[in-house]
């Protein structure tokens, strides 16, 4: 049912606690994992407004590095993709470019907005995405 999975990565509690989650998944339908973190470009004269958010790609790599290890821990072999870009557009590119099943997030990582859920990396990619959403409170 779900060959591919896509789980969007970030510093963020909830993806930390989503990731049980896609252990259970991934076993039950042997479905391929695919671990995506994208690097967030402030403009110019933008600090990043959030402390934490995936702006270093140094930090991303080391990120994806973890969360690869936390799932081969647990048996699964995870693929890894770095992107940089804007998060819920690059999420639902790449899920498109792998022809992912489905996609699973934390239902609030580091992209909330100072506008509110109706902003959120979330709530776009429930918008945009290509294939299912799941997401994990």
């Amino acid at each position: 049912m779900f060959k591919t999975i896509l789980f969007p990565v970030d510093q963020s509690r909830e993806a930390r606690e989503a990731a049980e989650t896609v252990v259970n998944l991934v076993k039950t339908y042997s479905s391929r994992l695919v671990l995506l973190s994208v690097v967030e470009k402030p403009s110019t004269e933008e600090v990043p407004s959030q402390p934490g958010v995936m702006a270093s790609p140094e930090a991303v790599a080391k990120l994806l590095q973890g969360a690869q290890t936390l799932f081969a821990d647990k048996g699964i072999e995870a693929d890894i993709i770095e992107r940089e870009g804007m998060p819920s557009f690059t999420i639902c590119d790449v899920a498109d470019e792998i022809n992912a099943d489905l996609i699973v997030m934390g239902c609030r990582g580091l992209g909330l907005t100072s506008e509110g859920a109706s902003e959120s990396v979330t709530n776009r990619v429930i918008n945009l995405s290509p294939c299912p959403v799941l997401i994990i409170p």
